[in-house]
Formats: C-alpha cells, sequence, structure tokens
C-alpha cells in the first residue's frame, strides 16, 4: 500500500529538484512545491465542498425520514436512497473525494521525507549498499527500519567531520556513488538552513528548549487554527459530516504534531505549509462556492426542475355529461 505513496512521491519528486535547482533553498523549495500540488487538488476540493453542502442541505429531509420511519430501518435506508438519488447527491461523497488529496498530500509527505530516492532519484541498489556503508562506520549509524535514513545521510553529508570518515572509510564512498551523485547530495543537504533554522534537525533529539521546537509549536498552533476557522466559515455543516470527515479533521493535527516532534524539521515544515496554504485554498473555495451559496443554487435548480417536470405533464380535458348536451343544444339553435 504504502509503496503507491512512494511511487507518487518519486514523480512528485523531479518537480522539487526542479524548485530547489532555482531556488537552492529546501524549505523554499518546500513552500512552493505545496502550493503547485494544492492548486493540483483544487478541482476535488471544489467538488467536496459541493458534496458537503449537498449532503448539509439534505440534513432536515433526512431527519423528517428517520422520525416518519425510524421503526423500520429497512424502509428508511431506501427512502433515504431514494431521497438522495433524487437530488443527486451521495451520503459518502465528502469522504470519496477526499481521498484524492490524502493521495496527493501522502505522495508530497513521501517526496520530502525520502530525498535521495525521490528527489535526487538515486537506484535503490545504491541506497541499500549507501546504508550498509554508513553502518559499518564506527560512530556513524543509520537505522535501516527507519522512513527518515535518508535525511540521517543528509546530515552526514553537510558535517564536515562526518562526510570525511565516508571518504576515508574502507574503499571510500566513491565506491557506491558516482561523482554526480556526490555532488547532488552535497549540494542538498547544504539547502535545509531556513530562516536560521536547520530543516534536518530532529526537535525531540535536541531538546525542548531548542530552536527547532518552534516547528512542532506552530504545526499545532497552524492545525489548530486553521480548524477552528474553517469551522467558523462554514458554520453548522462542519458539525453535520460523515464520520470518516469529523474524525479525520480531529485526529489528524495531533498526529501530525507528534510526527513533527520526533522527525528532521523538514517534516513538519511541509505539514507547515500545507496546512497554511490550505487554509488560504478554503478561505478562496467559500468565498466562490460558500455552503450558503451552493444550497441557495441546489434549492433554485430543483424548483426549477420540478417545473419543467411539471410543464411536461400532458393535460387531458375529460368532458363531462351535462356540459357536452348543452353543447349539443348550443349547436342545434346555430343550425336553426
Amino acid at each position: 500500500m504504502f509503496q503507491i505513496f512512494n511511487v507518487i512521491g518519486s514523480l512528485f519528486g523531479y518537480i522539487l529538484y526542479g524548485l530547489f535547482y532555482v531556488f537552492q533553498n529546501f524549505g523554499v523549495s518546500i513552500f512552493f512545491f505545496t502550493i503547485l500540488t494544492r492548486l493540483l487538488i483544487f478541482p476535488t476540493s471544489v467538488k467536496q465542498q459541493k458534496s458537503m453542502a449537498a449532503n448539509s442541505r439534505l440534513q432536515a429531509k433526512q431527519r423528517e425520514l428517520k422520525e416518519k420511519y425510524g421503526n423500520n430501518k429497512a424502509k428508511y435506508n431506501d427512502e433515504v436512497q431514494k431521497l438522495y438519488a433524487k437530488e443527486g447527491a451521495s451520503p459518502f461523497g465528502g469522504c470519496l473525494t477526499s481521498l484524492v488529496p490524502m493521495f496527493v498530500m501522502l505522495g508530497i509527505y513521501y517526496s520530502v521525507v525520502r530525498p535521495l530516492s525521490n528527489v535526487i532519484h538515486i537506484a535503490s541498489d545504491k541506497m541499500t549498499d549507501l546504508i550498509s556503508f554508513v553502518n559499518g562506520i564506527p560512530g556513524v549509524n543509520v537505522s535501516t527500519s527507519n522512513i527518515y535514513h535518508e535525511m540521517d545521510i543528509l546530515r552526514i553529508f553537510n558535517n564536515p567531520q562526518s562526510f570525511a570518515l565516508l571518504q576515508s572509510h574502507g574503499k571510500g564512498i566513491t565506491s557506491i556513488l558516482s561523482d554526480t551523485d556526490i555532488n547532488a547530495i552535497k549540494g542538498l543537504s547544504g539547502g535545509f538552513n531556513f530562516l536560521g533554522l536547520d530543516l534536518l534537525d530532529i526537535p525531540s533529539a535536541n531538546g525542548f528548549w531548542s530552536v527547532i521546537i518552534i516547528i512542532p509549536a506552530l504545526v499545532l498552533i497552524t492545525s489548530i487554527g486553521s480548524q477552528l476557522l474553517t469551522m467558523r466559515m462554514q458554520g453548522n455543516m462542519m458539525n453535520q459530516q460523515q464520520g470518516c470527515m469529523k474524525y479525520m479533521m480531529l485526529l489528524l493535527p495531533l498526529i501530525t504534531v507528534y510526527i513533527s516532534y520526533i522527525v528532521p524539521g523538514a517534516v513538519g515544515f511541509y505539514w507547515i505549509c500545507s496546512t497554511v496554504i490550505g487554509f488560504v485554498q478554503t478561505v478562496i473555495i467559500n468565498k466562490f462556492y460558500s455552503p450558503q451559496n451552493l444550497t441557495a443554487k441546489a434549492e433554485a435548480q430543483h424548483v426549477a426542475l420540478m417545473e419543467i417536470k411539471e410543464a411536461q405533464v400532458p393535460y387531458e380535458y375529460v368532458p363531462v355529461g351535462p356540459v357536452k348536451q348543452d353543447n349539443q343544444k348550443n349547436n342545434k339553435k346555430k343550425k336553426k
């Protein structure tokens, strides 16, 4: 399953590396990279907003059905399906459309946390040999089971003393990597200084009072802040969402804060960029596709559709007996 996200991350890595070639700073590259990918998933975000508004609009009608058929679950479920089919909505629309952005975001995540494989695109066999080689150097270790071992290697390349050990140990690092690969890794490792922060540092490993602790702190602030502001903008619609969406919105900020505390700062910085840019995207979507406007538009379309259907029903005139007789008498008078 995770291999799919790694493949997506490898594709996105070409874009990220192109941005790094322009800006020569990984933090700036992540920022613009997040903007580009957010633009990529913008259509699915609009579709998700429309689905959420449609489901919110049908909540009142669904409650009426619950009161009417509450004791008959089969009948209730059947009527709910008919209601959603009639309105052209889906009770799971918000969940389904959220899967596309999730796949994209996890792909971005893998491109950020595996910069050697997915950004520089060093071959997998070389990566395996490189990890074994580094772990064979006394005092220089990289965990093979850690998803963030590639950032550990970047940190080693960025440290002159550690890099000297790579050159002097055994046959040297050149026995595994080409000069082009080595220069690419060294160039990338030197681009993680952003606004005085080393994005290769791990907050949990540097102590609670280290400067890098600002990364998980900002992850917490931006996550909670964006959720509260989004709920305020969208009103009751956020409280009426289906379970999968509601739990995702509650759990994701907590998970990302914890992850940003135990991993290199570059990962947490990505989450900050993603949250802030995602909130800006939400503001734009609500300006043009607000739940109130979508609901009003849907109601107007529904009324117009019903009027069209009524106009298409053929009108049949059925003459009544006495009226028919009166008409016959009138015709005889005219003949006379």
